[in-house]
């Protein structure tokens, strides 16, 4: 079952569980009224996983690769937590899928509270296009992932503030394209810039 809780505002070590005081926990249904969906999957049998299958078909993931976050792994590891933990949207939905490891979503809420979501082995997420979010490893530092995507994976993220986007009124609905000369386009080249921040992860 899904972890997740409301942060408390210390800003030291973000790899820390960083709980609020007294504990506010949060629940699926909770999640669900932000657009953010969960399932607990067998990771161990990821490559030949009927539920994951169908998964993938009924929201149309059609492109998948598998990242795995750790200072022997990922070139440029240090600069690219540090990205990953600005705070930021995109103009699609962003999943993963945790193959090993663990770590750490964190979603602003309604009222623009932060909630944390821990994430290990088996837990597959949905953030919806829209959302402000970040993300960090906890402090076993290395995590193994699945990136799901509906056709071609578009990689930039748009730091806060990007509240001009269209994905920021829908929420967290649909994914926000065009589509030009048979290709999928972000949204982004019909708004002024936010700052872009092209992100192998998040």
């Amino acid at each position: 079952m899904v972890q997740a809780w409301y942060m408390d505002e210390a800003d030291d070590d973000p790899r820390r569980p960083h709980r609020a005081e007294p504990d506010r926990p949060v629940g699926l249904e909770q999640l669900r009224r932000l657009g953010v969906y969960y399932w607990k999957l067998d990771a161990d049998k990821y490559e030949n996983d009927p539920e994951l299958e169908k998964i993938r078909k009924e929201r149309n993931y059609s492109w998948m690769d598998i990242i795995t976050i750790c200072k022997d792994k990922l070139p440029n590891y240090e600069e690219k937590i540090k990205i990953f933990y600005e705070e930021h949207l995109h103009l699609d939905d962003e999943v993963r899928y945790i193959l090993e490891g663990s770590g750490y979503f964190d979603v602003r809420d309604k009222e623009d509270k932060w909630i944390r979501i821990f994430m290990e082995k088996g837990d597959l997420i949905t953030l919806p296009a829209g959302i402000y979010h970040r993300f960090t490893l906890d402090e076993k530092n290395y995590v193994k992932a699945m990136r799901l995507f509906v056709g071609e994976p578009v990689w930039t993220a748009y730091n806060r503030p990007a509240d001009h986007f269209e994905a920021r009124g829908q929420g967290g609905t649909a994914l926000i394209l065009l589509v030009a000369g048979g290709h999928r386009v972000s949204r982004a080249a019909a708004f002024g810039e936010a700052l872009r921040v092209e992100s192998p992860w998040s």
